[in-house]
């Protein structure tokens, strides 16, 4: 970060209330010609006021030495000078002084009265001492020429220090302005960083998520039966060769498609880094978050173009052919008008029942399961539900390792879509899993 603002302001701190110290330098030397300036002035005061030379010389260093305070107390340095104009000294003073008051952040009614009063008293005395002169005969002119001296040197004393304090003064602030509003902008490029990397840390943690549960719905429900007929394989294969090959057969087609299902997704997870790559080198760095959202949005887009290829409701009928092939008891009811339905919610009905049967091969071998879908108006539901699995078959039923994210992953699905999903024991030592999906 630049060094702005309070920053710059400490880091170039001067002695008392000057903030620098060459600013500090600046008044203490115009303080030192003031007070040389009504020093010199003093002498002629004395003069003029019958008094001894050396107090008027301390009255002038005195007076002229006021000015060290002119940017704290400016008001108090313009009132000596108009107290000390009929003197006819203190002009350097009135003038510094006029600047500074009129550079300073005080209203406009201050800084019109005392530049107004500073005109009037330099216009008195001006008048006094050009009539006086001219008296003595030192100028002879006309009479034009007392006003016209005594206005022209008390707006020339006047006016420019006023003019010159007020461009000064509005050119500070708006540079003070225009660094306010630099420190507020860095301020918050700096909270747009930080909320692109939260975002884009959050989108990675989503997209590891996702990936996880795709992984664990497409490879556990073809890995699961493929070990239960490799199971049954062994049982059978000296008593039954003809079932043997059968199930061999089997368990060859499930690998295959196992594969194939893993290179199709394997091949969306590559392409996908590959464009994340090339869009990370093709942006700033404060842009991470919306590349992070843009690739989320592209990998959803490329998931959705290929959802017509996923699997949907009509091969329901096809899963439960392969369950009942690896020896499950297992039946459909459907109610309702059968209807298509979007390709998001579609893949998560098949999903949920997919992976409810992977749980029954898992934990109920051999428990005979119902399987009923719903097609509602506006929402379908489906329910898998196991009865108690014989006692026999669980204790001959293959084992097979569980993560535990087969439920979560089946909650997460449902309700991305805005539906429901309750899953647990039934009183009579079953498992259900119920889901309800809305339709729009």
């Amino acid at each position: 970060m630049t060094t702005t603002g309070e920053d710059h302001a400490t880091a170039r701190g001067g002695p008392g209330w000057w903030t620098r110290w060459r600013s500090a330098v600046l008044d203490t030397g115009l303080a030192a010609g003031s007070a040389a300036e009504c020093g010199a002035e003093g002498v002629r005061f004395a003069h003029d006021a019958g008094i001894p030379a050396a107090v008027g010389v301390v009255f002038g260093v005195l007076a002229g030495s006021a000015l060290i305070v002119r940017r704290k107390w400016p008001i108090a340095v313009v009132l000596v000078s108009i107290a000390i104009t009929p003197a006819q000294m203190g002009y350097l003073m009135g003038i510094v002084g006029l600047y500074t008051l009129a550079a300073s952040e005080l209203p406009r009614r201050i800084i019109g009265s005392l530049a107004g009063m500073s005109f009037l008293g330099m216009l008195i005395v001006m008048f006094v001492r050009v009539r006086q002169d001219m008296q003595r005969g030192t100028w002879e002119l006309g009479d034009w020429f007392v006003p016209f001296a005594s206005i022209t040197t008390a707006v020339g004393m006047t006016a420019p220090p006023v003019l010159l304090g007020l461009y000064v003064g509005a050119r500070r602030r708006l540079m003070e302005s225009l660094r306010e509003r630099a420190d507020s902008l860095e301020r918050e490029l700096q909270l747009l960083a930080e909320r692109a990397e939260e975002r884009a840390e959050w989108a990675r943690g989503e997209e590891r998520t996702r990936i996880a549960r795709e992984m664990h719905d497409v490879v556990a429900h073809r890995v699961s039966l493929m070990v239960v007929h490799a199971a049954a394989l062994q049982a059978v294969a000296r008593k039954d060769p003809e079932k043997a090959v059968k199930n061999a057969a089997l368990v060859g087609d499930m690998g295959r498609q196992a594969l194939t299902e893993l290179r199709e997704m394997l091949g969306v997870l590559r392409s996908g880094d590959g464009r994340d790559a090339r869009e990370r080198a093709a942006v700033p760095l404060v842009a991470v978050g919306v590349a992070a959202a843009a690739a989320a949005a592209a990998s959803r887009a490329v998931d959705d173009e290929g959802a017509g290829d996923g699997p949907c409701l009509s091969d329901v009928d096809e899963l439960l052919g392969q369950s009942a092939a690896a020896g499950m008891a297992v039946d459909l009811s459907v109610e309702g008008e059968s209807r298509v339905y979007a390709a998001e919610i579609e893949q998560t009905a098949y999903r949920v029942v997919q992976e409810a049967l992977t749980n029954v091969h898992k934990h109920a071998a051999g428990a005979k399961t119902h399987v009923r879908l719903a097609h509602r108006v506006s929402e379908i539901a489906m329910q898998v539900e196991n009865e108690p699995p014989p006692e026999l078959a669980s204790a001959s039923a293959a084992r097979l390792p569980s993560g535990g994210n087969g439920l979560v992953g089946m909650r997460e699905r449902v309700l991305a879509l805005g539906g429901v999903f309750v899953s647990g024991p039934t009183d009579a030592g079953g498992f259900r899993v119920s889901a309800v999906i809305p339709a729009a």
